[in-house]
């Protein structure tokens, strides 16, 4: 794998941005007066327009996989359990909505040329991409709820590995004791389920734990690459040939392994439903969560996700007639409140600059300079 890094066309100082180090104002210990004040000038200091688009952000896609988790145990309630041929819908929906506007924007000719020479590393992120999300669902069927929990939480350091890997943040203490604070949230929710009795039996805990610790450093590795990319390239670009690829990895997959099974599952007027509803909750994820890498990081994309539990514990209450356990709670909060440490001493704007450019070797069309993530 070549490591030259690709030309960019330059742009106008409008669309440039480079990082804008905003430091937190300091802690003042000469009297317990001013350091009250202080601390709470430091605490006021977060909440910035980046930060609360950030915040909101991440609780949409947290909502959002709590939306597929529901609809993909509906369909598996409903003799459907194709996982592949279930996420087909989705690349073929960033394909369709994203490739039109990225030829629209490069033009044909200049499309092929990006596929030709930059293709390569699209098809690596979406193979990772789809792989991931093949393993992850199969683990739910062989080991327990509460391992897919915790393992699933494998991704957040090997996001954040990959992270210092290609773009070198300086993580400061406090954004890994944020990431702390969040997996102990998750540790209350695990406790939670585990005191409800919401597990379940393990076919095989083993492989199905194989599963999922492959699965979430697929997951972990697709998000910090998607940053690196969307920080460096248009997103429609990005996201378009993530589409693309996926669309061509899924298809031969799924025709591969569930060809079969395609034709005794139930298709009906309520698996469809679902099937739409499952698309649309990834198609709104997908679109918001490289805007939400450009506001803040892949690493808090992935501490985000981390609420989901407490909204399947809301969705549950109407759909499954859940019992409320009060930890759910205080875990929330404490998730919350991981979100808010984790910029404690850092700011969004320090994880990385932002500057999409169409590849050089491209004629782009003239379009407006509104670059998406950029507050």
């Amino acid at each position: 794998m070549s490591t030259t890094p690709k030309i960019r066309r330059p742009t106008s100082p409008t669309t440039m941005q480079s990082p804008r180090v905003s430091a937190r104002p300091p802690l003042d210990h000469s009297s317990v007066r001013a350091y009250l004040g202080s601390l709470w000038a430091r605490f006021s200091s977060i909440w910035t327009r980046r930060f609360v688009y950030s915040l909101i952000a991440g609780q949409v896609v947290s909502l959002c996989i709590t939306c597929t988790n529901v609809t993909t145990t509906e369909l598996v309630a409903r003799n459907w359990s194709l996982p592949t041929t279930q996420t087909f819908f989705l690349y073929f929906a960033l394909f369709v909505i994203y490739t039109p506007y990225t030829i629209y924007r490069y033009g044909f000719v200049g499309w092929l040329k990006m596929i030709y020479k930059d293709g390569w590393k699209y098809f690596i992120l979406a193979a990772a991409d789809v792989e991931g999300n093949f393993l992850v669902v199969k683990a739910y069927e062989y080991t327990t709820l509460l391992s897919c929990m915790l393992l699933d939480a494998w991704a957040i350091p090997v996001c954040l590995l990959f992270s210092w890997i290609y773009m070198r943040p300086k993580y400061h203490w406090t954004q890994l004791l944020g990431v702390f604070v969040c997996v102990a949230g998750l540790g209350l929710l695990v406790a939670s389920d585990e005191i409800t009795d919401k597990d379940w039996p393990a076919l095989s805990r083993a492989k199905g734990d194989i599963f999922m610790l492959v699965g979430a450093s697929l997951y972990g590795f697709t998000n910090a690459t998607e940053e690196f990319f969307v920080r460096r390239s248009p997103l429609y670009e990005v996201v378009g040939q993530l589409g693309m690829w996926g669309v061509l990895i899924n298809g031969i997959q799924a025709a591969a392994l569930e060809h079969k099974d395609m034709t005794t599952a139930s298709w009906n007027g309520a698996t469809i439903g679902l099937l739409v509803a499952y698309t649309a909750a990834m198609l709104i994820l997908y679109t918001v969560a490289p805007v939400l890498y450009r506001m803040a990081s892949s690493a808090y994309y992935n501490l985000s996700l981390l609420s989901s539990d407490f909204y399947g514990l809301l969705f549950g209450l109407f759909l499954y007639h859940y019992k409320v356990y009060w930890l759910y709670f205080p875990a929330f909060v404490i998730v919350i409140s991981g979100l808010v440490i984790y910029f404690w001493h850092a700011t969004p704007e320090e994880q990385g600059k932002i500057d999409p450019r169409a590849p050089a070797y491209v004629h782009q069309r003239e379009g407006p300079n509104v670059i998406a993530g950029q507050v």
